[in-house]
């Protein structure tokens, strides 16, 4: 499994234009592949699951460790608390609904804590653009593009690490795997990982030498931590993540923590294939033999990121209000631009709506 792959060498290509700021939208050919009705068994479980979250009684701790604060579901929370979130949650806990409704708790008590529960109003997040923007003066995270799958892509570069390991670096990819969920297209649910181990040292980046800091690679404790939040409270959430450019050092880290990734997320992980495998072209980076000519740039990036997930953000809570503000509805039409809401609140599908959520997929594109 971690075995290394010679390098291709690479053909340099004319590639045009600079491009400073994600993409919004995927390519308009591609589209997210179709979802599979639940069996009676797996709807029945579903709805008890359901039903425990619509209870206007429920109270949730407010912090990670159950103290004695605890609060109602707030109105944000419920928007949080899709179709697709029980059902990510199930599969992660292999359908056992006591084990799920523990684990959507524990992460509704973590995010209180955490400070991302507010969607609305950022001013009451802890985690916001302004805590984090420092961290990504040198572009070590960045969202550019969409998979073959409709999922958006979220690159890690740990070569272009600019700061000193601190809990801050934890609230960076917390706030970026927040932001990537934002740019998530209807009828996907899932992300696309892309590391990339590259070295930008003084000689084939001048430029950010003096920012960046000497060792790309983190602690294994910092690892460990990211990895339980990844995995805790972002199940199912990792549709497929790519690594490459790995140095024996990362091999090491990737062999040190390697036992502690579920078997779910091992089998997402693949090592040093061309993203092109993967990704269309024209919203792959050049780095990565894509079309696109990108170039971080913090002053235009980071505020044309924030502006775009803002907006997303804005469209989804408006259609939530819309389609009557309850836990369960789908972010397939929370995400979506159709004026009717196609999947009410407890519904399984059926053949012929699986055939309209696709039919309604493939005309997005006319928005």
């Amino acid at each position: 499994m971690f075995g290394r792959k010679k390098k291709v060498p690479e053909i340099q290509k004319d590639l045009g234009n600079v491009v400073y700021v994600p993409f919004s939208e995927p390519p308009a050919r591609l589209s997210p592949p179709s979802e599979k009705p639940l069996t009676p068994e797996q709807f029945e479980k579903f709805q008890k699951i359901l039903g425990h979250f619509q209870d206007p009684d429920l109270k949730i701790s407010n912090t990670e460790k159950h103290g004695d604060q605890v609060g109602p579901l707030t109105y944000d929370e419920k928007a949080w608390l899709t179709r697709e979130c029980f059902l990510r949650y199930l599969r992660a806990t292999k359908w056992n609904t006591a084990d799920c409704v523990t684990r959507i708790e524990l992460s509704l008590s973590w995010r209180r804590e955490f400070g991302i529960s507010s969607q609305t109003d950022e001013s009451k997040n802890i985690v916001t653009a302004d805590l984090v923007s420092e961290e990504n003066l040198t572009g070590k995270e960045v969202i550019l593009g969409y998979d073959n799958e409709c999922r958006p892509c979220l690159y890690l570069k740990p070569g272009r690490q600019n700061t000193k390991t601190s809990f801050r670096q934890v609230q960076q990819l917390v706030f970026y795997l927040e932001r990537v969920i934002d740019f998530m297209p209807s009828g996907q649910d899932s992300l696309a990982l892309l590391i990339d181990f590259q070295s930008y040292g003084p000689k084939t980046h001048p430029e950010l030498a003096s920012q960046l800091q000497s060792s790309a690679i983190p602690p294994v404790s910092v690892g460990r931590q990211v990895l339980h939040i990844l995995q805790t409270h972002y199940p199912e959430r990792l549709g497929r993540a790519l690594l490459t450019n790995i140095p024996w050092l990362a091999w090491t880290f990737l062999k040190v923590i390697h036992p502690f990734i579920d078997p779910l997320t091992r089998e997402k992980l693949v090592f040093d294939e061309p993203f092109t495998m993967y990704c269309p072209h024209e919203q792959l980076d050049q780095e990565f033999d894509g079309e696109v000519n990108f170039q971080y740039r913090h002053d235009i990036y980071w505020p044309e990121m924030v502006r775009i997930a803002r907006e997303k953000r804005k469209h989804y809570m408006d259609r939530f209000e819309k389609f009557g503000g309850e836990v369960g509805l789908s972010e397939f039409d929370l995400r979506g631009f159709h004026e009717e809401l196609v999947i009410p609140v407890g519904t399984n599908l059926k053949e012929d709506l699986v055939v309209r959520l696709t039919n309604t997929s493939e005309s997005k594109g006319s928005k």
